[in-house]
């Protein structure tokens, strides 16, 4: 697909933030158990006013429909469970999605487990989805920042880190699991969850600025 880049801001693996959610090993949690997915490519309106979540879309590669951002979001309770990738209610497809480097080697490590299941799996998965996009709300503003959504969505980030990087991580690499160390953790993987849930929130309500250029989605 071709896109007009006069009117959007293309979003790839090569963007920063993009980047750092292939290469942080946290984010493998997001990735793996709650299945939060990225899109490999997103457009952000250049001439929109708007917050970044209501100028942001995603192209499906498959139908070339321009979704709506807020089509995988809390308020529509599809920001998490996309294991397989982005459902595109269109067309049926996947949109594909970046997938982080720690995600990557559990799944190669794991694969003589996972790989008998996966069709099925995925089988499963995908009758669920027509389901879960039917009520899309994607008209009404996101407002963490009121609903507090980012402080509850940061801690649990931070409380996932907190277990894996105090107690799992230690016990494969046989690293010494004490109290002290564990005590230590707590405020500081609440700091980090409250900084990450905070920075979500300001890059997906940063205002745009407006200009006149005509465009068609």
């Amino acid at each position: 697909m071709k896109y007009n880049k006069d009117i959007y801001k293309i979003y790839t693996w090569k963007n920063l933030l993009m980047f750092h959610w292939i290469i942080n090993p946290g984010l493998a949690i997001n990735e793996l158990i709650l299945g939060q997915r990225v899109p490999k490519i997103s457009l952000e309106d250049k001439t929109s006013d708007k917050p970044k979540v209501e100028r942001t879309y995603v192209p499906c590669p498959h139908c070339e429909k321009f979704h709506d951002s807020r089509t995988w979001s809390l308020q529509n309770g599809t920001a998490f469970k996309n294991w397989f990738g982005l459902y595109c209610n269109n067309c049926g497809d996947i949109i594909p999605c970046l997938t982080n480097v720690l995600s990557f080697v559990i799944l190669i490590l794991t694969y003589p487990f996972w790989v008998w299941f996966k069709n099925d799996l995925k089988k499963k998965w995908l009758e669920k989805q027509d389901e879960r996009y039917k009520n899309l709300d994607l008209e009404s503003p996101l407002n963490p920042l009121k609903k507090r959504t980012w402080i509850i969505s940061g801690l649990i980030w931070g409380l996932l880190m907190f277990i894996t990087m105090t107690f799992i991580f230690p016990f494969f690499n046989g690293d010494s699991i004490t109290l002290k160390k564990s005590l230590l953790s707590i405020p500081v993987w609440s700091i980090a969850g409250l900084g990450f849930g905070y920075s979500m929130k300001f890059f997906t309500t940063k205002k745009g600025k407006n200009t006149d250029t005509n465009k068609v989605l």
